[in-house]
Parts: structure tokens; sequence; C-alpha cells
């Protein structure tokens, strides 16, 4: 049984910095809930981090990449340096799919963990950059293809060919 890694934010777990959900109403998604087939995971509270948390971005001009190989850090809208919490929480993602032998995830878009083709700039004034987020980076970079909630139905799909 080919199983998916989902963003717990999508599913409606209450997970995100602001202590809210965003939850989708696909109904194929749902049915692969009750199935059996979704693994949630929330990087940042697998990380350590809490719920509510402040907001976090990379730094402006960094990249997953240069997060995850510590040349560049992601920093709360106050400052704070949570990258090992950010990169752990990646790790903790990486080690369910591989248990679960999953190839396809679902992730949040435009998080600094999940965003999946646009990240926010790091100024936190709500600018887009093109990017990803540190977990999927981590994933992509072990063959794991990754999709945001704008492309479930195409997960869906990708993860059934598997």
């Amino acid at each position: 049984m080919s199983k998916i890694l989902v963003s717990a934010c999508l599913i409606g777990q209450k997970v995100r910095f602001d202590a809210k959900d965003c939850l989708q109403s696909n109904d194929l998604l749902h049915q692969w809930i009750e199935q059996g087939k979704v693994v949630a995971i929330c990087p940042e509270m697998a990380g350590g981090l809490p719920t509510p948390r402040p907001p976090s971005e990379i730094e402006p001009g960094k990249s997953a990449e240069h997060v995850l190989n510590g040349l560049g850090k992601v920093l709360t809208i106050h400052g704070d340096d949570v990258s090992s919490e950010y990169i752990k929480g990646a790790e903790k993602a990486l080690e369910l799919a591989k248990k679960h032998n999953i190839k396809v995830a679902i992730l949040k878009a435009r998080s600094p963990s999940c965003g999946s083709k646009q990240v926010y700039d790091g100024t936190h004034s709500k600018k887009l950059v093109a990017g990803m987020g540190v977990t999927a980076k981590i994933l992509t970079d072990n063959g794991i293809s990754v999709f945001d909630e704008t492309e479930i139905d195409l997960a869906l799909k990708t993860a059934s060919q598997n």
C-alpha cells in the first residue's frame, strides 16, 4: 500500500505557528486518511518547537540548502536562531518517509520548513522568493516528490503509481 507524507496542518491539526490549521477539503485525501495511507508530521513541532511559536523565515539571501549545510539560518521574527529545530524536524520527516517507504509528500506551501516552490524572503514582510523550505529540500534531495496543497490530486495520482 502506497503511503504519503502530509503536513499535519493540512489535515486539520492545529500545529501552525499561530496554533491554527490549514485543513484541506479534498475528498480523495480524506479517503486516504481513512484508509491509513497518510503519515502526518509537523516538522517544526517534531524538531522541538512549540505551538504557538513566533513566525520564522530563512534569513535573507540564503536557502534551505544553506541552512542544511550550516551556512544559513532560520530566524524568528525576534531574531532567535531556530535552525537546529528546523533541521531536526526535517530529519525526522525523512526518517518517517524512509520507514514507510514513502515516495510522495504533500507539504504546506510557502513554509520555511515545507514550502516546495516559494518561501518568504526572510524580512518578515510577506514577500515571497523562489525556493524550498528545509524539510522540502531534504525530502527532495532524497528522491521524494514534494507537492503543496494546491496539487493534492496530482500528488495522490503520483503516489498511486508508485
